[in-house]
């Protein structure tokens, strides 16, 4: 496998630390750093990319920050930042399903598994939605249980609440204070 240069950064938000990574193709990586999964999110990361990690930014970073700048402002619905998504076929089909999710709509793991085919693989959507390590802009926040109530999330129940918030115009799930 070819080698390919990784640029990391890490930036404090009201969420908590998100870390930025992309590679010369585009944004591979954003991610809770406190998220319990994320030292596997990172081997992943070098598994497929097959690289060491460099510290700095790259205007993909510095791209996908604005947007989430803005998402979080409430002032942006789609995220325009160019994707270098890897993994197995199973989750590119459950990521892509996930891309689809429309601003301030929902989707159970069951939606998922129906739309990517798959109706009988729900637990391996939630797995595939929990090993998606572009948070936020790949919307897994908008996956819930079928009954309609919050499930897991990376970042934390909270933070899916408060995401969500966000997508439906309330006032209080607008944050202010970014960066």
């Amino acid at each position: 496998m070819d080698k390919t240069e990784v640029i990391m950064k890490e930036v404090d938000t009201p969420l908590g630390v998100i870390v930025f990574a992309s590679s010369p193709k585009g944004l591979c990586l954003l991610d809770f750093k406190y998220r319990k999964s994320f030292p596997t999110i990172l081997k992943r990361i070098e598994k497929l990319y097959g690289t060491n990690k460099i510290q700095g930014t790259s205007s993909f970073i510095e791209q996908a920050e604005q947007q989430l700048q803005r998402y979080l402002l409430g002032q942006l619905q789609q995220f325009t930042v160019p994707l270098d998504i890897r993994g197995s076929i199973f989750q590119l089909k459950v990521w892509q399903a996930l891309l689809q999710i429309k601003y301030g709509k929902t989707v159970s793991y069951l939606d998922i598994a129906k739309k990517i085919n798959q109706p009988e693989a729900v637990r391996a959507v939630a797995n595939a939605n929990g090993q998606n390590g572009i948070a936020i802009i790949i919307p897994c926040h908008r996956v819930i249980g079928s009954d309609g109530s919050l499930t897991g999330y990376g970042g934390g129940l909270p933070i899916k609440k408060r995401l969500l918030q966000i997508e439906s115009g309330k006032k209080q799930g607008k944050i202010t204070n970014f960066l």
